[in-house]
């Protein structure tokens, strides 16, 4: 009996409803197109940091700080210093120690609370450049839960920050070089997204009027999807309504804090810079809290493969992944956009097949100075792997789901024997065998092993000693004659034969001192051959479909130096296949 038809538990859906601010009937942003990255501001140091399970220690923070410097972040939000003595700590070192470099500005992030604004400034003395990101929260839960005041009041606490940044910006004293210290400013109205946004606009404009903004000096107000709690489309509108309503608008900068609650971070940003957005804040393979805030690299590189400069090193992803696991001490998942260890992999038979000969027609239309191509193109991988310094060398792993594409990927990659097609499809078959009966995938060193075994035996029962050819120029026959020594089972034995090439006469050789060992019948069908390595070091393989009186078609393999030698050896290791 088939089982009993499953009714799911119901959840309670009822207790929410759907959060829709405003419908922007005349939307434009769908039919933008990004063609520049957005200005980006690194938020691992912050944000990232205050949600790991163990905060960076002062190793980890330099050794992200650098790293971010170097991918080329000239906005990074180094922490809370007012909030945390090790962020103060480590503030101060970047100052004391010069380690901010000349187009890099670091970001601070504060409370619009007089002693923590105090503090903030007191840890920026003598720096070169900060960015001070003062908030307040104010959507209408916490207004009413957490800080007990109305829409003004809340609109007050935004005020008196921003004045209380200002006063502490000019008694900030001079650097030692006597230079001022070059003060930028962000606002965030935080949980944005929560909140009414003609509320935010109004909140925002309060505090434009206190900082004075201009083309030349904007301020940054930042719109945090602190909770993301609507669709990326709903995100789309909301930004673009927000650009259009702001006033001042080439004064501003309209900065982009995406979280990843419902899983959309990174569609959330895309639509909100074809909104209108300028900027983006985000970690590296989106830590953060919770489910974490937008990934800036799965960002960045979505620019990449549309063909638009990211304008952010990402040429050694590994490296960086590294860098983050180490930093973070969590780990980036193997099916993680770009970077995880299975994102360039395929074990789908058709897919491997696929992506085979789409690398080998990539390869043909390399320039032969330069290796290069114009136009990267190969079925299921969206980059070429090499371009985030990963290879094509685990692009294709076999388990039981894999085809000849996968086997002949690996064979050719890993160890250099480019398989004729039918022999792919011979030794898949073992392969899947294998790989059916463990559950799992084969690496490549079991692959070889097997191959070996079942085509380059270490202790075969034929062994070709020697051998000498003889070829009849006198007449149009073109009659070879040969001579080998050949060890039988231990037994070394002298055999004869002629043919029309080497092959021919090797084989009329072994039928006629061995033909009872498959029944008097043995035949070539098919015959291909190819050259591993270069120089000195290269080595010949020959590949021989063969048949027998049974009917049964099996393959030899043979290698040596001289390509003879291995044409030689291919017959006798299928000769032997075919003996009972």
């Amino acid at each position: 009996m088939p089982p009993t038809p499953v009714t799911p538990k119901k959840m309670p859906f009822e207790k929410y409803q759907p959060f829709v601010p405003l419908v922007l009937t005349d939307r434009t942003w769908p039919n933008v197109t990004i063609d520049k990255a957005p200005l980006w501001c690194s938020v691992d140091l912050r944000d990232g940091n205050q949600a790991l399970i163990d905060p960076m220690d002062p190793t980890r923070k330099m050794r992200m700080f650098k790293e971010l410097v170097d991918m080329g972040f000239k906005e990074i939000e180094i922490g809370f210093p007012s909030a945390s003595q090790p962020d103060f700590d480590f503030l101060r070192q970047l100052i004391e120690e010069d380690l901010i470099p000349d187009d890099v500005w670091i970001q601070v992030l504060v409370q619009c609370r007089a002693e923590l604004i105090e503090r903030t400034y007191e840890g920026l003395i003598g720096a070169p450049r900060a960015i001070v990101h003062f908030y307040n929260s104010t959507n209408p839960l916490q207004r009413e839960v957490v800080f007990n005041l109305d829409q003004a009041g809340i609109k007050e606490v935004a005020i008196a920050g921003a004045k209380m940044c200002k006063a502490a910006e000019v008694a900030l004293p001079d650097r030692a070089d006597g230079s001022r210290t070059e003060i930028r400013y962000e606002y965030s109205p935080e949980s944005f997204t929560l909140t009414e946004p003609d509320y935010a606009v109004e909140v925002c404009e309060a505090v434009m009027d206190v900082i004075d903004p201009t083309a030349d000096d904007p301020i940054i107000l930042n719109l945090p999807a602190t909770v993301e709690c609507y669709s990326p489309n709903v995100y789309g509108d909301v930004i673009e309504w927000f650009g259009r309503t702001i006033r001042d608008r080439d004064s501003v900068i309209v900065s982009l804090h995406p979280h990843n609650d419902r899983g959309c971070a990174v569609a959330a940003a895309e639509f909100g810079v074809m909104a209108g957005a300028d900027r983006v804040e985000g970690t590296l393979f989106g830590n953060g809290e919770r489910t974490g805030n937008v990934d800036v690299v799965n960002l960045a590189m979505n620019l990449f493969m549309n063909g638009v400069d990211p304008e952010l090193d990402i040429t050694d992803i590994d490296k960086l992944r590294r860098v983050a696991e180490y930093c973070n001490r969590l780990p980036v998942s193997p099916r993680h956009p770009y970077v995880g260890d299975l994102v360039y992999t395929a074990f789908s038979g058709s897919h491997q097949d696929a992506i085979k000969k789409g690398l080998d027609a990539l390869d043909r239309k390399r320039d032969p100075q330069t290796g290069e191509y114009d136009m990267f193109g190969v079925p299921y991988l969206p980059i070429d792997p090499k371009h985030v310094g990963r290879s094509y060398e685990a692009v294709i792993r076999v388990n039981s789901q894999s085809g000849k594409g996968g086997v002949a990927y690996v064979m050719k990659t890993e160890h250099g024997f480019d398989l004729p097609r039918r022999l792919q499809i011979e030794f898949s078959k073992t392969i899947q065998h294998i790989t059916e009966d463990s559950g799992t995938e084969i690496n490549p060193g079991v692959m070889w092993d097997q191959f070996q075994s079942e085509y380059l035996p270490g202790e075969p029962s034929f062994v070709l000693r020697s051998h000498e050819l003889i070829t009849n120029s006198q007449d149009d026959t073109g009659t070879t004659t040969i001579q080998a020594q050949v060890d039988v089972d231990g037994a070394a034995t002298s055999i004869r034969g002629e043919g029309e090439g080497p092959v021919e006469a090797f084989v009329a050789a072994l039928l006629a001192a061995f033909g009872d060992r498959v029944d008097g019948h043995f035949d070539v069908l098919d015959y291909a051959e190819h050259a591993i390595g270069q120089g000195a070091d290269t080595m010949a393989v020959a590949y021989l479909e063969t048949v027998a009186n049974d009917g049964q078609v099996r393959w030899g393999v043979g290698k040596s130096p001289n390509i003879t030698t291995a044409s030689l050896r291919a017959v006798l290791a299928a000769f032997e296949r075919h003996m009972p």
